[in-house]
């Protein structure tokens, strides 16, 4: 299927930082794809928490099982527009590479930590320094070598990042917007852990069906015609037929939106995108409130939840106290780790050490470091 014209085409890639000769069989963008999928910081997302640790249940999401949710429904969304779907997908797939251990609480805590010394921690900016530094594969260069288009998409799909404020990201066009691709990127993100959350978190028993459909009308709009249409069946085959077409009308919201600013907007290339003053992937007005009801109720009743909230403070205790310990005792981290932080900031050493550890990995090291003291 041809690309739309608005499309990122791989023909006019910006490429890669060291060059290499083209695959016979594969485009670059699917190359990339496939290096993501085999670094180790992307297996590593199996044993990184997403909401709940495994605790509850084995059942539940962690950062890989997201991150793959995250990339089907990137694809899909990105060939109903008419987009690079092997860009959309390698983006999607290196979208949380950065994460480090405990979720979000984990990253708010890290970046605390670097605020003492001037500094701060950014997942995004954590996940290019990865596939650009930290990933040790091949002979020829550091990194991945991804294309530029990926590299880009990982600091930008999110957010935007001012010139002045991060001089060592000017490479990245700091004052266009990412191709449409990179601009999916957090709502595609979004669709996947709000709906995913709601289904944890009922699935846990934190949240009551009662509850959701109280404060969540994009789920009670789906849930009660089914409910009447289907009374005696299973309450959790109705939940999951409701929780899909929530995820249905999501997605396509945002392709139908996007295509509508898209033709509005009369952008006819991707460099017409780049230059728009606006991102102009999007939901429409009504869908992104009752997305945004839909986050409000997941942080209320489920991310506050005291459950939730213990065994969180708890986990970036313990992170604290080894990061504590590490620039105390750097000899303590493995020799690569203890060597570079001779040479570098201290600190920053023993923030990358920690942010590249799962959730197992930095509870034992605590556990090893409270023995020996």
């Amino acid at each position: 299927m041809p690309l739309a014209p608005y499309a990122m085409p791989v023909s006019r890639s910006r490429g890669r930082r060291y060059p290499e000769p083209a695959h016979p069989y594969r485009n670059d963008y699917a190359r990339d794809r496939d290096r993501i999928i085999h670094a180790r910081a992307f297996r590593r997302l199996e044993a990184k928490t997403q909401v709940f640790t495994r605790r509850y249940s084995d059942h539940f999401r962690n950062r890989l099982t997201h991150t793959l949710e995250v990339a089907q429904i990137a694809r899909t969304v990105a060939g109903a527009l008419g987009l690079n779907t092997d860009l959309a997908e390698a983006l999607a797939l290196a979208h949380d590479l950065g994460h480090p251990p405990f979720g979000h609480a984990g990253e708010r805590r890290l970046d605390e930590l670097m605020r003492e010394f001037g500094e701060g921690f950014d997942h995004n900016l954590h996940a290019l320094r990865i596939v650009e530094q930290f990933e040790q594969r091949y002979l020829e260069f550091p990194g991945l070598n991804l294309t530029f288009e990926v590299r880009e998409g990982i600091i930008k799909h999110s957010r935007d990042y001012s010139a002045a404020e991060f001089p060592a990201l000017a490479e990245y066009l700091l004052e266009l917007r990412p191709p449409l691709e990179a601009q999916l990127m957090d709502l595609v993100d979004e669709i996947a852990y709000n709906t995913a959350d709601l289904d944890d978190g009922r699935e846990a028993g934190l949240l009551k069906l009662e509850q959701i459909l109280e404060a969540v009308p994009i789920f009670r709009e789906q849930y009660t015609p089914i409910d009447r249409r289907h009374p005696q069946a299973r309450a959790k085959l109705k939940f999951n037929e409701a929780l899909k077409r929530v995820l249905d009308q999501l997605a396509t919201d945002l392709i139908e939106e996007t295509r509508r600013r898209i033709e509005q907007a009369g952008v006819t290339d991707v460099e017409q995108v780049r230059h728009y003053p606006e991102r102009l992937a999007g939901f429409s007005a009504a869908v992104a409130e009752q997305n945004a009801a839909l986050k409000r109720f997941l942080y209320a009743q489920l991310y506050h939840h005291p459950a939730l909230q213990e065994e969180r403070e708890r986990s970036v205790a313990i992170l604290e106290e080894l990061f504590r310990y590490y620039l105390d005792h750097p000899e303590a981290m493995p020799p690569y780790y203890a060597e570079k932080a001779r040479r570098e900031p201290r600190h920053r050493v023993v923030c990358d050490y920690i942010a590249g550890m799962t959730d197992k990995f930095l509870l034992e090291q605590h556990q090893k470091v409270a023995a020996a003291v």
